[in-house]
């Protein structure tokens, strides 16, 4: 065999192993990727199927979600109507006589008034998040001048307007106490706000992760009370429940914030021993000899321009000083006296307007930028009256300018609206704490709420 044969064999040898070596580098691993593909569609399929699993469920949860709000925004809508309707005078409790019917020039316009209070106690539901645990939660004091806040969650614990299925509620309540979180939370040493605000800021955040109703609405068809000063503050460290929500506050300043379309003012109680015994009632007008009375220290700047200019002033009927001599008592000269100032102190809030009313004192309220509770419903024009900063000097020319005849209707509308104050344990209707949900439903009426995932 020639030198050339040799050649013509080790080519067709290179070229072979050549051959070979492509089959190697592409057929061998495009062999290879085909399988490792199909073993990767294998476990994508099976990852796939559960990501599909997960979002059909939160699909049929978020269908389930959307059509309870339809339901109870079209349950709402017949409210509305019926309320509006002339032909809603004739609703009635089911199981309760018609007691009481709201009439006279206290109520803006009281047949409407009583229409949405009887449709309030027909359809109302309310869910209260058992989330919590005591005392910041479920609990708080019930005397004392913050009461109201132990009071009204007391009541909402048992209250029949509670619902145990979120799905049918209008509102959904917060169940936090701010003179708790105050008492139990606020380091003195540091007077630091932030443990408060966490507390309030992780409550909501676990009702956002384990339930879909807050992040629904974005916190517009829930509610919190406060009765305690710092409730306001403490509210705007979450941004929708400050923004979004019903907050029901003592302290009502709309210069601080208080939204009037959107937020509820409640009065502030004192209540010495948890209830209103004794606390109720007083002489008839023509036994009351003083003409103006208040008693109080200097908490802010109302305060301290209404004593320098009255402060143990010797002008026949007006008694007015900062504390009382002894053997003095407060309801006392409450229920002596014609009027009763109540003077904002360092906040807006005062038991004193109550107070006045309960002992049928015509109150005078001397306070800027207040929201007074009610006010929706109640014409205060009607049993009170309002005195600005600048008249303090004028107070007693302007009480003596009233005419007897006038004072009288105002000491007896007075008498008519206590009712709506009262605190009852239980509660009764048209007491205060159904004036409370009454303002919360109004606000829950005038706010039509869309499912953000409906298309």
């Amino acid at each position: 065999m020639n030198l050339q044969s040799w050649k013509n064999i080790l080519l067709i040898i290179l070229s072979f192993i050549s051959i070979f070596g492509l089959f190697i580098l592409f057929i061998i691993p495009d062999h290879f990727s085909k399988v490792s593909i199909s073993h990767s569609s294998s476990l994508s399929s099976s990852s796939s199927l559960s990501l599909i699993n997960e979002a059909d469920q939160q699909r049929t949860v978020s269908r389930k979600i959307t059509s309870s709000l339809r339901k109870i925004e079209a349950g709402l809508a017949k409210s509305r109507a019926l309320i509006i309707k002339k032909s809603g005078a004739n609703l009635t409790v089911d199981g309760h006589d018609e007691d009481y019917v709201p009439s006279g020039s206290v109520y803006w316009n009281p047949d409407l008034f009583h229409r949405s209070y009887l449709v309030m106690e027909k359809e109302l539901k309310i869910y209260v998040y058992e989330e919590g645990n005591l005392p910041v939660f479920h609990d708080a004091p019930c005397d004392g001048i913050l009461g109201m806040e132990g009071i009204f969650i007391n009541d909402m614990e048992i209250s029949r307007f509670r619902t145990r299925d979120p799905d049918e509620a209008h509102l959904f309540f917060l169940p936090f106490s701010i003179v708790s979180i105050v008492h139990y939370v606020f380091e003195r040493e540091t007077r630091l706000w932030s443990d408060m605000k966490n507390t309030v800021i992780d409550y909501v955040n676990v009702i956002a992760e384990k339930y879909p109703y807050w992040n629904r609405s974005r916190g517009a068809d829930h509610f919190m009370l406060a009765c305690h000063d710092w409730g306001p503050e403490i509210s705007s460290a979450i941004p929708t429940l400050y923004k979004n929500s019903i907050r029901a506050l003592c302290n009502a300043n709309t210069s601080e914030g208080f939204n009037l379309i959107r937020d509820v003012s409640i009065p502030e109680i004192y209540l010495p021993h948890g209830t209103t015994k004794g606390l109720l009632g007083g002489p008839s007008p023509s036994k009351r000899t003083t003409l103006v009375f208040f008693s109080g220290g200097v908490h802010g700047y109302i305060r301290e321009v209404l004593l320098d200019n009255w402060e143990n002033k010797t002008e026949d009927g007006v008694k007015i000083q900062k504390y009382l001599s002894k053997g003095e008592d407060y309801y006392n000269e409450v229920r002596k006296s014609k009027y009763c100032i109540c003077a904002s102190g360092w906040e807006v809030a005062s038991p004193r307007m109550v107070e006045a009313l309960y002992m049928g004192c015509v109150p005078v309220l001397i306070k800027d930028h207040y929201a007074k509770p009610f006010n929706d419903i109640l014409d205060w024009r009607k049993f009170s009256i309002d005195i600005g900063l600048e008249n303090i000097p004028n107070l007693k020319t302007i009480l003596m300018r009233i005419s007897q005849r006038k004072y009288i209707r105002l000491q007896r509308n007075g008498v008519q609206v206590r009712k709506h104050f009262v605190v009852n344990l239980p509660p009764k209707r048209y007491d205060v704490f159904h004036m409370i949900l009454h303002s919360i439903w109004l606000r829950r009426l005038n706010t039509r709420i869309h499912d953000p995932h409906e298309p």
